[in-house]
């Protein structure tokens, strides 16, 4: 089992073997601490639960602390489930996880909130272009122009593209590579950007497109 809780603390950037400069992300990833284990039988699917993040028992409810109490684990307030599709549950409960399950050179995926940008029109949060500027116009500019029909259908369509709330949606960047891993400060820096603001909370996984790749297109 391959997966980590972490915190998006930053970019910087690495220098390989030829001097190049490799813009990276750092997270603070683990440790982390296998809080349960779902069984096909008893639950229906295979999952991992991971809790990450300490915080003060007081902040918890008396449901949440009962269940991680269980493997005498301290308050933990994320909590994220990781699925086993095919293959075996090679953790325990209450075992920790760090970084060091991931190497140097393996490709992850990354998931974690896109920053919100508020209520935003079609121009920002589509990518519409303007209307033009002359013929007398004066406030269309940024218009988003037709939204409805003639008679028939007579409504506006389910799914049109307006304005509205932009951001702040569950992003997954892929096939991201593992650039730096430092088990000592529980620090893993990946190649590229990933979503979120610093201090956000992502989730990194093993890449899709990599054991598709490996497995003959099958997802393992």
């Amino acid at each position: 089992m391959k997966g980590l809780i972490g915190k998006k603390i930053g970019m910087t950037q690495v220098f390989d073997d030829k001097g190049n400069a490799i813009p990276v992300t750092v997270i603070q990833a683990g440790p982390c601490y296998v809080t349960q284990i779902r069984q096909q039988e008893r639950d229906g699917y295979i999952a991992v639960q991971l809790g990450y993040g300490e915080t003060k028992p007081t902040r918890l409810t008396q449901g949440q602390l009962g269940h991680l109490r269980r493997n005498n684990l301290r308050a933990l307030k994320y909590l994220r489930e990781f699925r086993i599709r095919n293959g075996s549950v090679e953790v325990s409960e209450g075992q920790e996880i760090k970084v060091d399950v991931f190497n140097k050179g393996e490709h992850v995926d990354v998931v974690g909130t896109s920053k919100g940008r508020g209520f935003t029109g079609p121009i920002k949060r589509y990518g519409f272009r303007r209307q033009p500027k002359t013929h007398g116009q004066s406030d269309r500019e940024r218009a988003p122009g037709s939204v409805g029909q003639r008679s028939f259908p007579g409504k506006t369509l389910k799914g049109q593209r307006m304005a509205g709330r932009s951001g702040n949606d569950r992003v997954t960047i892929q096939n991201l590579e593992v650039m730096v891993v430092d088990v000592e400060r529980n620090l893993i820096a990946v190649k590229g950007s990933i979503p979120g603001s610093r201090n956000g909370i992502v989730i990194i996984k093993p890449s899709v497109t990599s054991i598709r790749r490996n497995h003959g297109g099958k997802r393992k």
